[in-house]
């Protein structure tokens, strides 16, 4: 069992339902994405920690890819948003 993936896994899991959390309690939609990013990065992980990362090594390209450009969104609402206010 690899240690450091599960804990990625967990912590991933973790920010996805705060994102959520913080969303549902009325905070920006930039939170909301951040957490998405995450629950893809926990997938990612989770594939990893099951052993499956070798057979969908392309497929774990594309996921984190689609995360990382949630982030970038996710940042890029943020600053548009300061800027407008």
């Amino acid at each position: 069992m690899d240690s450091v993936v599960l804990v990625n896994l967990i912590l991933c899991v973790v920010i996805l339902t705060m994102g959520i959390w913080a969303y549902a309690a009325g905070k920006a939609r930039p939170i909301l994405f951040t957490g998405i990013a995450f629950g893809l990065f926990a997938i990612t992980h989770l594939l990893n920690f099951l052993g499956q990362a070798e057979n969908l090594s392309l497929l774990i390209l594309v996921i984190r890819l689609a995360a990382y450009l949630v982030v970038i969104y996710a940042l890029y609402l943020e600053i548009v948003d300061k800027k407008n206010t």
